[in-house]
């Protein structure tokens, strides 16, 4: 568990910091960029990768389309949070749970015990209630919310697939699925710079190493947690999410002082019950 616990704290501090950087002038389209070249650099500096022996044993069909979907699907987060709020988005992202835990049954061919089933059905109502929230936002454009549920489900597919190749080590995948994300967004960053004339500046550079430096070590961790409960990706898909959700719940309550309704600790605690569940089934697999 310590992999998960580890992952989930690298995603909550990236949220954190793009919290804190709202009340800047930012530009998300660079931060993704700067983010991708100091996750290069990491990965290349503390694993040194042999590339030499890529093209002929890569997996690509899992490579490119995740490389693809990184940076394109950050994008359509930032865009829906835009138009749709932050808790719609963050709705739709976290509701993404279900497509991976669907293909840890139907793909991975995972066997689901009578306690996991509990739990995932406890967590549904869990992410509605923590979820619930008023909103001023009557913009109908749910296409990007709905982008991003679908999105980031695949997304944890695919990074489930990478965590069982054998063909290639987790760490030179990271590389190379890191190296395309970057070829990707720094596409959209040069034709701001040059079509709309926007400026890259040392905020967003900042901002993104730090983005960075916690989303390699997300990323890194998760892929481990994967390796671990290699027969039980159903409990890495959903302690994540439910993870996240909690502790994030937890800081925007008691650091930047957000209000939480009734509706919102009762999903709390319906979620610390779904994970407790999660383990425990997983205690008896063992």
């Amino acid at each position: 568990m310590l992999f998960l616990i580890l992952s989930i704290l690298c995603s909550v501090t990236i949220g954190v910091i793009f919290k804190i950087a709202r009340n800047y002038s930012i530009n998300t389209t660079q931060i993704v960029a700067w983010n991708y070249v100091f996750a290069l650099l990491l990965c290349y500096l503390i694993f040194k990768p042999d590339l030499q022996f890529v093209a002929a044993n890569a997996p690509w069909r899992i490579y490119i389309p995740l490389g693809i979907l990184l940076p394109t699907i950050f994008l359509f987060l930032a865009t829906s949070i835009k138009y749709m709020g932050i808790v719609k988005t963050d709705a739709a992202q976290r509701l993404s749970l279900f497509i991976p835990l669907l293909a840890a049954w139907l793909l991975f061919d995972e066997e689901f015990s009578s306690l996991k089933l509990i739990a995932f059905l406890i967590a549904l109502p869990a992410l509605v209630l923590i979820l619930s929230k008023k909103t001023d936002n009557t913009s109908s454009k749910w296409i990007y919310p709905a982008v991003v549920l679908v999105g980031f489900g695949i997304i944890d597919i695919l990074f489930k697939q990478i965590a069982i190749a054998t063909s290639l080590p987790f760490t030179t995948s990271l590389i190379i699925v890191f190296s395309i994300s970057f070829s990707i967004i720094t596409v959209v960053v040069l034709y701001n710079l040059l079509f709309k004339k926007v400026k890259i500046t040392a905020l967003n550079l900042v901002i993104g190493a730090l983005v960075g430096l916690f989303n390699f070590g997300n990323i890194l961790f998760y892929l481990k947690a994967h390796q671990a409960f290699a027969k039980n990706p159903s409990t890495v898909f959903a302690s994540m999410n439910m993870g996240v959700i909690i502790l994030g719940s937890l800081i925007g309550l008691v650091v930047f002082k957000e209000k939480l309704s009734t509706k919102n600790y009762i999903g709390l605690l319906f979620a610390l019950v779904a994970i407790l569940l999660i383990t425990l089934s997983q205690l008896q697999q063992s």
